[in-house]
């Protein structure tokens, strides 16, 4: 420990580095220039500078989903934490661990309500709900940071917020905080895994839904053990924040976003057994038909709430059940052939899903564009899939900042809608900066595709000229490859599927960063989207082969 005199920065940057952080993703401002300046005070921590709050935010969630560690973060006031608000969002959704620094005016300072004065405790309660706090001393500071990580890291991990005014950061007499103790969380009890344990051998339908650390390979090994000697049926969250998937991998259906399509899924379930995750709702209400999705004869069990060691419980109750010489049903290796002709959305997947590479990390925003990606990738080599844990919707390019920082030695393929790249399209330039070894895939659809199908469901009037001007992306067109060589990336456009397969082998085989702009049709346009709502309507009241067999057609 140095025996210099510390200011607050100073003892807060060793303070993150002695507990184990070593990234900080930045955009900082005035009141944060002593943190900046401390940054070269400590060689263990890196920082990555991001051009938009927002990105700086997702890089943080991606990397804590790959590393399995938080990363901090440093936002210039309230504003810049609004800013940043919606990847706290979809981090909370996700549980996922950040250590959010916000900057803040002086103490001394803030009576004077000045022009970037703001309620900063009010706008971090929406993301951070379990730790907000504002230092009030250089004194108490690097114990108010390892409180901070304490909360960040437990379970389940969250976004904890620590506000930092400009003198306590300037302020002389810091002093580093001890590391704080990693979490032990508890399994589920042996009441919970005999009560589960009895309702599996009842011979009744019953599906396992996994979320969270139930998602990774240990996790799933046990619960398809338990489904190759029970019979239970495997499921998992709609928006994984991490699924581990692929050639020798057990693989897990996931919940369809449509929630017509889920309610197929789950209509036979009898017992519907939680492992670190909750029980299925719609993402939105619909007029006349249900929010929360479980069948009424069916009873809802827990194993592993979001603050148990879900892992473990699972091995109690594999042990409860005899199931621990039973073998799991692993994913065959598989692959599609490589896609010809005229570039479509499902094509893009299908070139994906043949050219993937061993150990990948693959993140999907695309939206309807990827509504085929899970089929074409599910016999590929085994690699992690990170999606849009809290459907706020501009988290995919930071996501990929944060997970090429977090594993290096892998590449990262982000698939991209149009309309959510533009959200925080200066991560690129951030890729560049950094020289990460992402391929970004931007399907160019010119339009809000999703928003055309949600237009129908909700059952508003017909649109209009005004109506579907809002969901439109044409006039003028976007050129995604034109922007990503503005900001240092390189990138090309593919209107064929020889073009793209070109361009994808092109990327994987040499460091990136890399774009490739995919002009594609809308996946659900014209006649499917006529007769998508009429479909939705009759899932309910077809036989259930039939209605599994049209869920898989539309959302396999």
């Amino acid at each position: 420990m140095p025996t210099t005199p510390m200011n607050g920065a100073q003892a807060l940057m060793t303070t993150l580095a002695d507990a184990g952080i070593e990234i900080c993703f930045t955009n900082p401002g005035t009141s944060e220039m002593h943190f900046v300046a401390a940054l070269d005070s400590e060689p263990r921590m890196r920082a990555v500078l991001a051009l938009f709050e927002g990105v700086a935010t997702g890089a943080a969630d991606g990397y804590a989903r790959m590393a399995d560690k938080p990363a901090a973060t440093l936002l210039h006031l309230g504003c810049g934490l609004g800013n940043g608000l919606a990847n706290l969002h979809n981090a909370r959704k996700g549980k996922v661990p950040v250590v959010n620094i916000v900057g803040d005016h002086a103490t001394t300072h803030t009576q004077y309500d000045a022009q970037l004065q703001s309620d900063i405790e009010t706008v971090a309660r929406n993301v951070s709900p379990g730790f907000v706090r504002t230092s009030q001393s250089t004194a108490n500071l690097s114990r108010d940071a390892a409180d901070a990580i304490t909360a960040a890291r437990g379970l389940p991990g969250q976004v904890a917020t620590l506000i930092l005014p400009a003198d306590v950061s300037w302020g002389e007499g810091g002093v580093p905080c001890p590391p704080p103790p990693l979490p032990n969380p508890p399994a589920a009890s042996d009441d919970a895994v005999e009560k589960i344990s009895q309702a599996i051998r009842s011979g009744q339908t019953t599906a396992l839904l996994l979320g969270g650390q139930a998602l990774r390979e240990p996790g799933l090994l046990a619960a398809a053990r338990i489904a190759a000697h029970c019979g239970v049926k495997l499921l998992a969250e709609v928006f994984p924040t991490r699924l581990q998937r692929g050639a020798g991998l057990p693989p897990v259906e996931r919940i369809a976003y449509l929630a017509e399509m889920a309610g197929v899924q789950l209509a036979n379930v009898q017992h519907l057994v939680l492992v670190d995750a909750k029980a299925p709702v719609s993402f939105f209400a619909y007029p006349g038909k249900k929010s929360y999705l479980v069948p009424d004869t069916c009873t809802v069990h827990t194993l592993a709430s979001p603050e148990q060691d879900a892992l473990a419980s699972l091995h109690k109750l594999v042990g409860a059940l005899g199931a621990q010489q039973a073998q799991p049903a692993l994913q065959a290796e598989q692959r599609p052939g490589l896609p010809r002709g005229k570039l479509t959305a499902p094509k893009v997947c299908k070139a994906v899903g043949a050219l993937l590479p061993d150990n990948a990390i693959v993140i999907d925003e695309a939206i309807t564009s990827g509504l085929m990606l899970g089929a074409m990738t599910a016999g590929a080599p085994r690699h992690d899939l990170i999606t849009l844990t809290g459907g706020a919707i501009g988290q995919g390019l930071p996501n990929a900042v944060g997970a090429a920082i977090a594993c290096p030695t892998r590449p990262v393929i982000a698939l991209i809608g149009d309309g959510t790249a533009m959200y925080t399209i200066q991560a690129l330039w951030t890729m560049a900066r950094e020289g990460l070894n992402v391929t970004a895939i931007i399907f160019n659809n010119a339009s809000y595709s999703v928003l055309n199908v949600e237009l129908e469901r909700v059952g508003a009037e017909e649109a209009g000229p005004k109506a579907k001007a809002q969901l439109d992306l044409h006039g003028p067109v976007l050129n995604f490859a034109q922007l990503a060589q503005g900001m240092g990336v390189h990138a090309v456009r593919a209107t064929t599927a020889e073009d793209f397969v070109k361009a994808l082998t092109y990327a994987l085989a040499h460091p990136g960063p890399h774009l490739i702009e995919a002009m594609v049709p809308e996946s659900l346009s014209g006649a499917k989207r006529k007769v998508l709502p009429w479909l939705l309507r009759s899932l309910p009241n077809l036989p259930r082969p039939v209605a599994m067999a049209l869920k898989k057609k539309f959302a396999p």
